[in-house]
Parts: C-alpha cells; sequence; structure tokens
C-alpha cells in the first residue's frame, strides 16, 4: 500500500484512515481530522478524563446499556473530517462498526475546558454539516451545557442554540422521554483547573 499524498497539505477522510492503515498515525497518536487538517488534540488530564466519565455514566444510566455510547472514538463527518468527539451516542449495536466508522450519532458531547472556542466554531460547524440533530458542549470552563439543534447543512451552523445550568433540563432529539439536568453533566467541583 502507497502511502497517502495529500494536495496542498489537506486530507480527505480516507487518506487520513490510510495513515493509520500504514502505521504513520498510531492508536496512540491524539489527533483528529478536521476540516482535511490533522489537529493534535490536548493530552489527557484527571479533571478531563472525569468530567467525560460522569457525562458517559449520566447517558448510558438514563439511556440503558442497549444505546450505543461511544467514548473518544472517531466518527466519519464528511469527507474531509473525522474527529474524535468526547462522546457519541450511535445508532445500532458495537458490532456494526468493528469495519467502519460511523458517519451519523444521535448526540455528539465535546466536553471542553481550553478547547472551548474550536468546539463552538470548528467542531460545530463540522457537526452541522453531517447533520448530527444535537450537539451538546459540556462546558466546564463556565460551568454550563451549551446545547445546540436543528442544524443547517448549507451553512454550517446550528440555528438554535441554548446555554444551560443547574436543574434545567435538556434531552436528546432522539429520546425527547429522557431528560438530564445541566449539573448532571458537569463536574460537582467549581474549582477546575487543567494541570
Amino acid at each position: 500500500m502507497s502511502q497517502p499524498s495529500p494536495q496542498s497539505g489537506h486530507y480527505n477522510v480516507e487518506q487520513y484512515l490510510e495513515l493509520a492503515e500504514c502505521g504513520i498515525i498510531s492508536p496512540d497518536d491524539r489527533v483528529e481530522l478536521l476540516e482535511g487538517i490533522i489537529v493534535a488534540m490536548a493530552p489527557p488530564s484527571p479533571p478531563l478524563d472525569s468530567s467525560v466519565n460522569r457525562v458517559q455514566y449520566a447517558l448510558q444510566r438514563k439511556l440503558s446499556l442497549d444505546v450505543n455510547v461511544r467514548v473518544q472514538s472517531s466518527l466519519v463527518a464528511g469527507d474531509k473530517s473525522a474527529p474524535q468527539p468526547d462522546l457519541a451516542v450511535v445508532p445500532g449495536s458495537p458490532d456494526d462498526y468493528t469495519r467502519r466508522h460511523p458517519s451519523q450519532a444521535h448526540l455528539v458531547v465535546e466536553v471542553a475546558f481550553s478547547s472551548v472556542l474550536q468546539d463552538r466554531i470548528t467542531k460545530a460547524a463540522i457537526y452541522a454539516r453531517a447533520g448530527i440533530p444535537c450537539y451538546w458542549i459540556v462546558n466546564i470552563r463556565d460551568r454550563c451545557v451549551e446545547v445546540l439543534r436543528d442544524p443547517d447543512r448549507w451553512k454550517g451552523e446550528y440555528t438554535s442554540v441554548q446555554r444551560l445550568t443547574g436543574s434545567q433540563s435538556l434531552a436528546i432529539d432522539a429520546y425527547p422521554d429522557v431528560l438530564f439536568t445541566a449539573d448532571e453533566l458537569l463536574p460537582r467541583d467549581p474549582v477546575y483547573r487543567e494541570d
């Protein structure tokens, strides 16, 4: 297999995935493909990992074990993006994705501290263009959950954006009867530092 060679420094999803197959990108490399550019992800930290686990626990507990909740796994979001959202609720079972990454999700969640702007701008546009109906940014820096809905695929933006705190409730469009509160998703300790 020949190594993929991008044109003008940009990769498409197929070339990006070939880099992993060739061993150029290893499973330990914390990178994702955003708009054709391979972007380094922040290194893991105990507070961020704990926050991701908190959201995963809330989702799995309320949605049931039959719902496929993926953690920090690739999602093919168009021809030029393969982000690794912190969590994604995807259709089907885990066995459906042994040979391919999912390309659709009921919900994508990014847990953010230092990456809030990238999650609001770059990733929101990617997820909106991919038609992801519901996108949550668990913003631990500002202690709120940003709920983005109603994607406009052509403009690459969400037409509904809410910032929820405390006991305000939110739901996933595909599971409208299952309610979560912002407090369930945010860490209990309001003093959060990535150090």
